[in-house]
Parts: structure tokens; sequence; C-alpha cells
């Protein structure tokens, strides 16, 4: 199936759209239709065959490459999040509620903002939404995310020095497990082996198989590791 993969947030989820005719290139921005309404995002692989298995029919086709004016209109819109950030900053202390927010996401017809906030537990938040829609005069949704989807919306430098996996290139988290950090022989000091987010690292998952699949075979009797040729490997 002919599909090009459309990507709307920085390491955000790849979704793929009928191209439509159009001749669209890697970096290219698109102006689609979603389930959210029309938005505006951006090439990450150019036309091509895709597996029936991997799309989810039928497929949305892309309405134009985006012009100048729908430049402006992204840029725009991006100044319209900021302010709409601070307004319910505003109304959150007004009404006293035990939230953090996060981000601010408007759609690029305008038609939705999407609040994005965490929380220890559910947040009576009706009042808040009545507010920010008298304010803003669109439909308002409030959406409540984990830790690890803070982090990735916020950003950050890991304790390897680097931009976080997550808002960088990482687009789905995986799971990730303790039997990980013993099978690789790490600290299990929960703060040598958590994120900034305070769960697990995702690392933790990319070299999991690699030591497993160097494990097989191998035996332990006594606290001596036996080879699958049947040396004997704790001596030099």
């Amino acid at each position: 199936m002919l599909a090009v993969a459309i990507r709307f947030k920085k390491a955000g989820k790849i979704y793929f759209f009928d191209p439509g005719g159009h001749k669209l290139a890697a970096g290219e921005g698109v102006i689609v239709e979603t389930a959210r309404g029309i938005e505006y995002g951006r090439v990450v692989m150019e036309p091509g065959e895709v597996p029936e298995e991997e799309v989810t029919t039928p497929l949305k086709k892309v309405i134009r490459k985006a012009t100048a004016e729908d430049y402006q209109q992204v840029k725009a819109n991006q100044e319209k999040e900021e302010r709409a950030f601070q307004v319910c900053l505003e109304k959150i202390a007004h009404h006293n509620l035990p939230m953090k927010l996060v981000n601010v996401d408007q759609t690029f017809d305008g038609s939705k903002i999407v609040f994005y906030f965490t929380a220890d537990g559910r947040i009576d938040f009706r009042e808040l939404v009545k507010d920010l829609a008298s304010v803003f005069r669109t439909r308002i949704e409030l959406r409540q995310i984990g830790v690890r989807d803070e982090a990735k919306m916020i950003g950050g430098l890991g304790c390897c020095g680097r931009e976080l996996c997550c808002s960088a290139w990482l687009s789905d988290f995986t799971s990730v497990s303790i039997k990980m950090a013993k099978g690789q022989n790490l600290s299990l000091n929960p703060t040598k082996i958590s994120g900034i987010c305070g769960r697990l690292m995702c690392c933790l998952k990319y070299e999991c198989d690699a030591y497993e699949n160097g494990m097989e075979g191998f035996m332990e009797e006594n606290g001596v590791v036996i080879a699958p040729n049947g040396e004997n490997n704790s001596e030099p």
C-alpha cells in the first residue's frame, strides 16, 4: 500500500497517510486531516510501499503541502499556546487545584486546545474547563498524563549527559523492568537506574536482548561459571 509517514511532534508517534498524488520529501511540512481536526505535520519518510498490516485503513489523504501562510499560522498558534499556558496557570491557582500544567497544544485550525497536566489523583476540573472555554471560545480538553510523558514533553538531559531519548527520538515507551538491570549486572540502587522522570531508564532495554543471548548456554555451579564448551570461565 502506498503511504507517506508523518509526524506531528518531535519524537512523536509516526502516522501513515495517503499522499494523494503529492510529491513529498522527508522534512517537508504538510497539512492533513486527523481525528483531532486539520493538523500540520512533517514528512519523516517519503511515499512508498508499506505493508497493509502496519497501517490503519482507510488512509486519510494529505490535503496539501504546507504553504507560507500555513507556516505563519503554525507560528501564530505557538504564540497562542504560550498565552494559553499562562492563562491556565492563573485559572488553576484561582481554583486552587492540586495539578501541574505541563504543556498546551492547539490544533492547526484552532478548533481545540488541549491542556496536559499531571496530578497525584483524580481532579475535578469542570469549573476550570468552563473558565478556559469562556476565554478562548473554542473546544477545551484537559488530559492527565504520567511522569514519563511529562519528561518527553519538557525534555532535559539524562545522566549520560545527552538529551533524553524520549524527547529526542523515542516514539513509543516500552516496558522496562528491574529484571533487565539484574541481567546486565547493574547496580540496583534506584537513584542510579532511574531517569529524571523517576521511572526506570528506558535505555535499560537497549542491550537487554544482547545480554540474554550472550548468556545462553552458560551455567553456574557453586559460584563457578561453566561455558557451553564445558570450560571453566571463572579464572583469567
